[in-house]
Parts: structure tokens; sequence; C-alpha cells
């Protein structure tokens, strides 16, 4: 029954729902034949980042609106992506460092580093926007034409919105 449910939420317009909120583990399960079948894009833009402070809010913002929230709740860097919309989000240390290399001192405040991740991407066709837990466990809403990716170990599925995508990856 989860597999029929989460292929509909995908694939169809579902006006008779307020509000569809999926989990990661039901992403991972739903997904897994999708990323096997996957391409591997890389991105080719580098992005700015700060030491973050504890407690502190970040709110991602892309072209398209909200995009979800974080707290920071350990040791990490807040990242500021070189895209038309500068969302910003949270990472926390050793993610950052895995997906990260330092290039250069921009300024007291931020720094300039070169990406090393490897996504694999599922184009989202549903019509009627849904929402999906993220990895830090708030909710993240995910639009008809923005991606579900996963780093290539498959340790997460996040949403990058569809005009973001195409600034940052290839």
């Amino acid at each position: 029954m989860k597999r029929t449910l989460f292929f509909i939420i995908l694939t169809s317009s579902l006006s008779f729902a307020k509000e569809i909120v999926i989990d990661q583990n039901n992403l991972q399960l739903q997904l897994s034949k999708k990323f096997e079948k996957s391409h591997i894009f890389k991105k080719f833009k580098p992005v700015f980042a700060r030491k973050a402070k504890l407690g502190e809010i970040v709110y991602t913002y892309t072209s398209d609106g909200l995009e979800t929230k974080n707290t920071v709740s350990e040791p990490g860097f807040i990242v500021k992506n070189d895209t038309s919309a500068k969302e910003v989000y949270f990472l926390k240390k050793n993610n950052f460092l895995k997906k990260y290399s330092f290039d250069k001192r921009i300024d007291s405040t931020w720094s300039k580093y070169l990406p090393l991740n490897r996504i694999k991407a599922v184009k989202i066709k549903n019509k009627e926007p849904f929402y999906i837990i993220a990895p830090w466990g708030e909710k993240m809403i995910v639009k008809e034409n923005d991606f579900l990716v996963s780093p290539v170990d498959s340790t997460e599925i996040y949403r990058i919105a569809n005009k973001e995508f195409f600034e940052t990856y290839r």
C-alpha cells in the first residue's frame, strides 16, 4: 500500500489532499530504484560559507519562495549558494567537509569553497506541491519539476528547486 500511495503522490495531482508529508525512510524505500537508474550530477558552482552559531535559525529561500528552515544544533557552516536566489542553508561540519573544499578567504566572515559532491536526482512531475521531512527533521516543500536528490552514498534525500538545480549542477 505504501508503494502505491507514494507513486500516486509523485505522479498525479492530488486536489483532495491538504498537506502530504513524506519522511526520509519512505523516500529511501520508494526512490531507491529510481536513484539506481539516475545519472550522476556534479555541482559546478562554488559556494560561500561561514561558521554557524549554535541556536541560529536559518530560513532557506529559493527563487520560488520559502523552501525550509533549520536550527543550528551542533557545529557546522552556513552555506550560501552562488545562484540568483543566493539561498542559504546549514550543514553539519562533517557533512560540509565531505561536500566542499576550501578555496580562499573572501572577507572576515565568508570564505569560498569548491564543490566535491556528486548526486543522483529524480525530477518530480506531481502537479500539486507536497512536503518531505528533510534530513534535519524539518518540512521541505517539493514542487512540480523540482528534483529530489541524494548523494551517491544514499545517506539522505533533499529537494533542489528546478531553477537552482540547473544553476548549480550538470
